[in-house]
C-alpha cells in the first residue's frame, strides 16, 4: 500500500514586487491556515516516509511547518526542481522515482499542476486545490511505479475553508 499526500503551498505574498516569483514569502494567514490543516493531520495521526517540495520559498516554508508539525526532521525535506512550473507528467516522473521502500509521500507543490494531478485520482474531480489544502490517496501498489493502474482510494480532503 502507498499513500499519497497532495499539498498546495500555502497562501503566499504578492507585496514584494521586487521578488522574482519563486522567493515569494508565505503571508500570516498562510501560516495560520497551515497551523490548522496540521492540527487535523494530527488527529488522524498521519506520519510521512518521505516529504518533497518545490524549491519556491513559499512551497518550502509551507513543508517545514508540515514537517515540524508532523514530526518529520526538516533536514530530510527534499527541494525538487520538478515540482515548479511543471506539468502533471513531471509529478509522474518525480513519483516513479521514489524508492518503494518508502510507503508514504508528501508532495508540496503548485496549481494548476497539483490541481490536474488530484483530478486523475479522485473519485469526485475538484476545480481548485486550495492553498494550504492537503489529498490523501491510498494506492493498493507495492511499487510508486504502479500507481497509474492500481486499485485506488481518496482517503481525505482538508481545505481551511472547511475548517471555518
Amino acid at each position: 500500500m502507498k499513500t499519497l499526500y497532495i499539498v498546495r503551498h500555502a497562501k503566499s505574498s504578492w507585496d514584494f514586487t521586487e521578488l522574482p516569483d519563486i522567493e515569494r514569502p508565505l503571508t500570516e494567514k498562510g501560516i495560520y491556515n497551515t497551523k490548522k490543516i496540521i492540527t487535523e493531520l494530527s488527529k488522524k495521526n498521519i506520519s510521512i516516509d518521505l516529504l518533497i517540495c518545490s524549491q519556491a520559498k513559499r512551497a518550502y516554508d509551507t513543508a517545514k511547518l508540515l514537517a515540524t508539525g508532523l514530526n518529520y526532521p526538516v533536514e530530510k525535506i527534499i527541494l525538487s526542481k520538478g515540482i515548479y512550473q511543471v506539468g502533471t507528467d513531471d509529478i509522474f516522473n518525480l513519483i516513479f522515482g521514489i524508492k518503494d521502500n518508502v510507503d508514504s509521500l508528501m508532495i508540496v507543490g503548485h496549481n494548476p499542476t497539483l490541481t490536474q494531478f488530484a483530478n486523475l485520482f479522485l473519485e469526485e474531480m475538484i476545480e481548485l486545490l486550495p492553498t494550504s489544502g492537503i489529498i490523501s490517496i491510498n494506492f493498493e501498489a507495492d511499487s510508486w511505479n504502479d500507481i497509474i493502474k492500481a486499485p485506488h482510494k481518496t482517503n481525505f480532503n482538508i481545505f481551511p475553508k472547511q475548517m471555518n
